[in-house]
């Protein structure tokens, strides 16, 4: 679908910006007919300013830009939902969003997953993520392993807290493997969604 500018006197239409990853909402701005243009070809996304009434695209004094990924225009065609992959803090304060929520995902695993990242990246001495980083992918393996069969035994029993700190320590165990392979957890999710979409009733 297309924005219907003409909906409005100044031909500007509200675009909501959104991580395309972590699913917050970034900023919202105005886009012309032209600046959604030069966003579609570009894949940088461009707003025009009400303020200086002139075309500006998102970095270009910070270079923290924004990559478009998606867009999207709802059902009466006079909003644009904009879902991009932000280069830096996206608030002109330096905040990660312009409306003061820090840019995680919602989904506590997703942020598990950036830190056990980081502490590949930035391996800490005391860090036990970074040690198993360090022992190699065989031991990271291995203790995947030993989790899965301790959740099994923990399974049998009836502690609740038991079970819940197994299953704990066994997902957070096969992030740290996923990240040693240069996987990521969404890939992981969309291999399931796939399988899912596959079957003919989507019931399983």
């Amino acid at each position: 679908m297309n924005a219907d500018f003409k909906k409005y006197p100044d031909g500007l239409v509200p675009t909501i910006v959104q991580d395309a990853n972590t699913g917050r909402v970034l900023m919202l701005g105005f886009m012309s007919d032209e600046s959604l243009r030069i966003t579609r070809s570009t894949g940088k996304v461009t707003f025009y300013s009400r303020s200086r009434q002139a075309l500006w695209t998102k970095g270009e004094s910070s270079r923290n830009s924004l990559s478009v990924k998606e867009i999207f225009t709802d059902c009466d065609n006079d909003t644009i939902l904009i879902k991009a992959e932000p280069s830096g803090p996206v608030c002109h304060t330096g905040a990660e969003t312009c409306f003061g929520e820090p840019n995680d995902h919602a989904d506590f695993l997703y942020t598990l997953e950036k830190i056990i990242r980081d502490r590949k990246l930035n391996p800490k001495p005391d860090s036990y993520t970074a040690g198993l980083f360090a022992s190699g992918l065989n031991r990271i393996a291995q203790k995947v392993g030993e989790e899965a069969v301790e959740l099994v035994i923990a399974a049998k029993d009836d502690d609740g807290s038991a079970f819940r700190s197994e299953a704990a320590d066994l997902l957070y165990h096969l992030l740290v493997l996923v990240v040693e392979k240069n996987e990521t957890l969404s890939n992981v999710i969309e291999t399931l969604r796939i399988r899912h979409m596959s079957r003919p009733d989507n019931s399983k």
